[in-house]
């Protein structure tokens, strides 16, 4: 079996990605401090696989620690890299924790590629490098514009320090540009586990449901789409993970055509934020209770993507649609609340 490291293994994609590798006969290693994560995955994790998961928690910016892992796991052949901060609202008000670190926790990886010989790498991108794109959907080739948040701008420039060392080292990766990833494994046993106050539309969403949160916030209603609020490429995460499972094999079989090549992960539909609470609403038979907001800091207006490339080179199969995303988001969430 080849042996990969994940980083931020614990966290919702890498989580559901180890799931997926694990039944695709790889084994993995993860890397995840769990200061945005819980353990409790760890546990759904080896629960819905039957094997132990071997976590190691530190911080990916403490260089010396992250050596000791090379040193003593031998013959890694690839790295998933996961690990960063998301929060795009949050990273706009503390632009320094972001770009310390998700870019150090990257420079930091690749100098143990380079001293350890790993040569395959798969890098965890996002839409957000597209910024405010001029035509949607949007392809690979689509320009990069001035992103919209710090966040953003975390990606683009780790796209481009994994472009530079690519240029001058033997050396493969993948960049995975994801869209907006949602939704929990079918077992209801790992799913997205937000720490604090969630950010995102789909725990936001689950939440208000169930009480935990007693009014969610549509942030903005003035956009220039169909209803005013923002549209996105909503995907499910478990569509997501399995995409990194292809992406391994692509490179392993030696079918990439360059030593960089970047995949969009979409759906390429593109739902408003309205259009998914009334989707919601009808598939649960719950009224959602929301207001109307201000518009986000960082958000973008409108992006959904162009997935050909994605389905074409990896034999990528998109497997749920957003009803499945639906109703396992809230699976999740009730799951949670039994527990």
């Amino acid at each position: 079996m080849k042996k990969i490291l994940v980083t931020g293994g614990v966290g919702y994609i890498g989580s559901h990605t180890i799931v997926d590798l694990i039944a695709n006969g790889f084994e993995v290693i993860s890397i995840d401090n769990l200061s945005r994560s819980n353990h409790s995955i760890i546990e759904g994790i080896e629960k819905i696989t039957n094997q132990k998961i071997k976590n190691y928690q530190i911080d990916l910016c403490d260089e010396k620690s992250l050596h000791k892992i090379f040193i003593s796991e031998k013959n890694i052949e690839a790295i998933i890299h996961f690990a960063a901060f998301k929060a795009v609202e949050e990273s706009v008000l503390q632009p320094l924790l972001y770009y310390k670190n998700n870019l150090l926790s990257l420079i930091n990886l690749l100098e143990c590629c380079n001293t350890y010989n790993i040569e395959n790498f798969i890098f965890s991108s996002s839409c957000t490098v597209y910024g405010n794109p001029d035509k949607i959907p949007v392809t690979e080739e689509t320009p990069l514009l001035p992103a919209a948040s710090p966040y953003g701008a975390t990606k683009q420039i780790s796209e481009q320090i994994i472009e530079n060392y690519t240029k001058v080292k033997s050396f493969n990766s993948i960049l995975l540009r994801y869209f907006n990833p949602v939704g929990a494994h079918t077992s209801n046993d790992i799913g997205e586990l937000p720490i604090g106050k969630p950010q995102n539309l789909f725990p936001i969403m689950t939440q208000t449901a169930i009480g935990k949160i007693p009014k969610m916030t549509v942030f903005g209603t003035n956009y220039n789409t169909k209803d005013g609020s923002c549209v996105r490429d909503y995907i499910h995460v478990c569509d997501i993970a399995n995409a990194h499972t292809l992406a391994l094999k692509y490179l392993f079989e030696k079918r990439n055509e360059k030593n960089i090549e970047v995949f969009n992960l979409g759906t390429g539909t593109g739902y408003t934020v309205l259009e998914i609470i009334h989707t919601f609403q009808k598939i649960t038979g719950i009224q959602l209770k929301y207001e109307i907001g201000e518009k986000r800091l960082g958000d973008v207006e409108a992006i959904y993507a162009n997935n050909n490339l994605a389905i074409s080179k990896l034999g990528w199969k998109i497997q749920y649609d957003l009803s499945d995303m639906i109703k396992t988001a809230w699976n999740w969430e009730l799951s949670l609340k039994a527990n």
